[in-house]
């Protein structure tokens, strides 16, 4: 059985990519999005820093829903796999080297799984999930926005027909 991920290291990888310089949000985005306006960039990264910073809650949030809907079993490993996606310092935009903006691919994979496994019939977590993502979608390089949406697919995929089973719908190869 794999090791459940500890929420506080994640934490951990926030205040790090914090500590390198909450300005390279906004230097991200400026260079993202040149139309925007100053005003529109330092809004824009404010937010994204809110959403990156909220990863950790959303995580606890579904887990402990998915606990308490008997569906802990299924949904965990799909979580711990996010995280650990989170947690890995090499990955398509390195938080090491590019601070908080090399968090977003990690924060966008996080909530594109939580979105697959809202197609359920109840949401795990009363949380917006579009537009966050659709607002670092619109940030990440094509082919890293295409990659992540990949593995979000295939860590669903790998557990679909539970998934599928334990909220009462046909598994997909029946």
């Amino acid at each position: 059985m794999e090791k459940r991920v500890n929420l506080y290291e994640v934490q951990a990888v926030i205040d790090s990519a914090k500590a390198r310089g909450p300005d390279r949000l906004a230097t991200y985005v400026r260079g993202r999005l040149p139309d925007m306006s100053e005003a529109e960039v330092l809004d824009t990264a404010e937010l994204l820093l809110e959403i990156i910073e909220s990863v950790p809650l959303v995580l606890a949030a579904a887990a402990q829903e998915a606990e308490d809907r008997s569906l802990g079993h299924v949904v965990q490993p799909v979580l711990d796999r996010a995280t650990r996606y989170f947690l890995h310092p090499v990955d398509l935009m390195p938080e090491m080297t590019l601070g908080l903006p090399g968090l977003l691919d990690d924060t966008y994979l996080v909530f594109r799984i939580l979105q697959v496994l809202e197609e359920g019939p109840e949401p795990l977590v009363e949380w917006d999930l579009d537009h966050p993502t659709k607002l670092i979608r619109k940030l990440l390089e094509h082919s890293v926005g295409q990659q992540l949406d990949a593995i979000a697919a295939l860590k669903f995929e790998e557990v679909a027909d539970d998934v599928r089973q334990s909220w009462g719908a046909e598994p997909l190869n029946a």
